[in-house]
């Protein structure tokens, strides 16, 4: 079995243990402030950061218990349950109906986008003639003196072949640019297998912390987590991650390994957060909640949750973007060239 997917399934298989031990929630009638009262104490029992973010959930309850019998049918009681869970400022938390997903998007549209995909379409970047790998859109820029890789999905795999075919087209290359702009996640094995090519020796890059009773503060002891370079493949030289808000959960954990790799810099914006791995549970009328279950943090025990900030800031500048140059993939490639 891939050593990665083992991984994954491994620490699924603890999270699943430490919410086995966990007291199972009161039944609740299938009406309007059943299902209230239902997804209330899902939160309450089960997400990760009440206490992180100071969250008085108890007031909470109070007010849209107040709310609820104003409702008078699904799509209302929908609304309602979903801006109650907007307080919890999660992207990782969303009620699911057959109509319907409510979400939390102010962790990006707060802040400034700093990617414009029009412009990384253009001839000056990817162009019309880039190749792909996997989920990777690449080409040599800068003089062929930089190579340059999109990767907008950590949903979308990719295989040991496809980085030993990108890695050799950017032999010749000063160092590498690695694109994660807008990518709002995916697979966790797939954030630990890309980050894998870029380390020479095991290296300490987080911890994780499971809930392992109903309160807020509840957790196991941190439990480290590292990163393991593939055996085979290996970039040796500069490495510029490019991040944005919209870096978000699988994404954000990448972008945690990558700041302890050796020839690699973040560049770019803060990233978006999303650092608690999600689980989900049913309500009594058929509606699912997914929500954070297991905090992460870097290699220094900081909480990953409200993003990673880069080592080298950079913002788009609305006059490189009317000349249709991205401000940051220039800086990007002057780092490496220079």
């Amino acid at each position: 079995m891939n050593r990665y997917i083992r991984h994954s399934i491994v620490l699924i298989s603890t999270i699943c243990l430490f919410q086995a031990c966990m007291e199972e929630p009161d039944l609740h009638v299938n009406t309007n402030k059943g299902n209230l009262n239902a997804l209330w104490e899902i939160i309450d029992n089960r997400y990760c950061y009440l206490d992180y973010k100071n969250i008085n959930w108890d007031s909470i309850h109070t007010e849209y218990t107040l709310r609820v019998d104003t409702v008078s049918n699904k799509y209302g009681l929908f609304d309602l349950m979903g801006d109650m869970l907007t307080n919890l400022k999660d992207g990782h938390v969303n009620l699911y109906s057959e109509f319907d997903r409510s979400r939390y998007w102010k962790w990006y549209t707060d802040y400034p986008e700093n990617l414009n995909n029009e412009i990384i379409f253009n001839n000056r970047y990817l162009g019309s003639a880039y190749r792909i790998a996997g989920g990777f859109r690449y080409r040599k820029i800068a003089g062929n003196q930089v190579g340059y890789a999109y990767y907008g999905s950590f949903s979308t795999g990719f295989s040991d072949s496809n980085i030993r075919s990108l890695f050799e087209v950017f032999a010749g290359c000063k160092g590498l640019i690695i694109d994660v702009r807008g990518n709002g996640g995916g697979l966790v094995s797939n954030s630990e297998l890309l980050a894998s090519y870029f380390f020479k020796e095991k290296t300490l890059t987080g911890y994780i912390s499971h809930k392992t009773g109903n309160g807020h503060s509840d957790f196991s002891e941190p439990t480290a987590v590292y990163t393991v370079p593939h055996k085979k493949i290996k970039w040796e030289r500069p490495v510029v991650i490019l991040t944005n808000r919209m870096s978000y959960s699988a994404t954000n954990e990448f972008v945690g390994r990558m700041k302890y790799a050796p020839s690699a810099t973040v560049m770019g914006d803060k990233t978006g957060g999303g650092g608690g791995l999600p689980l989900s549970s049913e309500l009594p009328n058929g509606w699912m909640v997914r929500f954070s279950a297991s905090p992460m943090y870097d290699a220094g025990m900081i909480n990953t949750e409200w993003g990673i900030d880069p080592d080298v800031k950079v913002d788009m500048n609305k006059q490189d973007e009317e000349k249709g140059i991205d401000t940051i993939i220039e800086r990007a490639v002057s780092l490496i060239v220079n």
